[in-house]
C-alpha cells in the first residue's frame, strides 16, 4: 500500500510517443475516452486518429506530439482519480511539455486551456524550428559540469548557439543549438570520455535561444491563460524549485521554451522533501528510468497501458 502523501506524479514529455498510445483505455473507460472526444472538438480534428492510427510521421511532428501526450495523460490521470479518489500525491512534476499535464492534474491549469496552449506551443516551437534550424545531442557518460563547459567552449570557437537543453539525469545529458555547433560538441564530448554521444532525430532545437522567435508569441498566449495555484506541490523544470504562485507558474512557462530542463534536481528535490514513490503517468516508461538513476531506492510505477495500471491497482490492495 504506497502512501500518497510520499506520491510523486510525473507527466512525460516529447519522445515519448508512441502509436496507439491511451487507445486501450478510451477502449475500456468512458473518463479516457471522452477525454479524446473533447481533445477532438476542442481542435477541430481527429487528434485520436493521429494517436491511434497514425501515420507515425504525422504524430511525430511537434505540431501534433505535443497535444497528444498532453491529451493521454490526461486521460490517464483522470481514470486513476476514478478509480483510486483517495489519490492526492503530494508532488507533481513533468518533463518540458509534461508540465501542462502536471498543472492540469494539480488543478492549476484546465483541460480546455491546457490543450489549447500546448498546440499552440507545438505550431510555435515548429515553425521556429523551420526559421531557425537546428539540432539536439543526447551525452551519456559525462558530468553536467564537463557538458556545459563544452557547449561554451564551442559556442566560442564557432560562434554559433550550442547549450545544455536537458539534465535529464546522472551521465544523460541532452544538448541543443545550431547543427554544426552541435556537430562539434558531440566530437568533443566523444574525445571527452562520452560513453556514447549521438545526436537526435529532431530538427527542432529545444530548450535553447533558438526558440526565442518562438517565445513572444507564447507568452501572450500564457497571459491570457487563466491560471490557479496547484493543489499539490509542482517542481519547475527551470527553478527545479516549487512553484508557490500563479506569477511563478507564469515565469515558469515564459522561460521554458529556451531554458534547460533541470530533472535531476528537480527529482533530487523532491526526494529530498519526502518522497518515496514515483508514478509516471503517460505514454513511455522514460521518465521511470531516468528516476531509477537519479534515486535507486524510489518506488517506481509506470502508468502507460491498462495492463500497468491493473498490475498498479493490485499493488494498492
Amino acid at each position: 500500500m504506497i502512501n500518497w502523501r510520499k506520491t510523486a506524479a510525473l507527466f512525460p514529455g516529447q519522445g515519448s510517443q508512441v502509436l496507439g498510445m491511451g487507445q486501450d483505455f478510451a477502449e475500456q473507460f468512458d473518463i479516457a475516452r471522452e477525454t479524446f472526444a473533447q481533445a477532438d472538438e476542442i481542435l477541430g480534428f481527429s487528434l485520436s486518429d493521429i494517436c491511434w492510427k497514425g501515420p507515425e510521421d504525422q504524430l511525430n511532428q511537434t505540431v501534433n506530439t505535443q497535444p497528444a501526450l498532453y491529451v493521454c495523460s490526461v486521460a490517464i490521470w483522470r481514470v486513476l482519480q476514478e478509480l483510486v479518489p483517495t489519490s492526492h500525491p503530494s508532488w507533481v512534476a513533468g518533463h518540458s511539455l509534461g508540465e501542462f499535464s502536471a498543472l492540469t492534474a494539480a488543478g492549476a491549469l484546465s483541460f480546455e486551456d491546457g490543450l489549447t496552449l500546448v498546440r499552440r506551443r507545438g505550431e510555435l516551437m515548429q515553425k521556429a524550428g523551420e526559421e531557425s534550424p537546428g539540432a539536439m545531442a543526447a551525452l551519456l557518460g559525462l558530468d553536467i559540469e564537463t557538458v556545459e563547459s563544452l557547449c561554451a567552449t564551442v559556442s566560442q570557437e564557432t560562434n554559433e548557439t550550442v547549450v545544455l537543453a536537458n539534465d535529464n539525469c546522472p551521465g544523460q545529458a541532452v544538448i541543443s543549438g545550431h547543427d554544426a555547433a552541435v556537430d562539434r560538441t558531440v566530437a568533443l564530448a566523444t574525445e571527452s570520455g562520452a560513453r556514447r554521444a549521438v545526436k537526435l532525430a529532431v530538427s527542432v532545437a529545444a530548450h535553447s535561444p533558438l526558440m526565442a522567435s518562438a517565445s513572444a508569441d507564447f507568452n501572450r498566449a500564457i497571459a491570457a491563460t487563466n491560471l490557479d495555484l496547484p493543489k499539490a506541490q509542482l517542481l519547475g523544470n527551470v527553478s527545479a524549485d516549487a512553484l508557490d504562485s500563479v506569477d511563478d507558474i507564469r515565469k515558469e512557462l515564459r522561460q521554458q521554451l529556451t531554458q534547460a530542463v533541470r530533472w535531476t534536481e528537480s527529482m533530487r528535490a523532491i526526494v529530498a522533501s519526502g518522497a518515496e514513490t514515483f508514478v509516471e503517468i503517460g505514454a513511455g516508461t522514460v521518465l521511470n528510468g531516468l528516476m531509477r538513476r537519479i534515486d535507486r531506492k524510489s518506488i517506481r510505477f509506470s502508468l502507460n497501458t491498462v495492463a500497468a495500471m491493473e498490475k498498479f491497482l493490485e499493488s494498492l490492495a
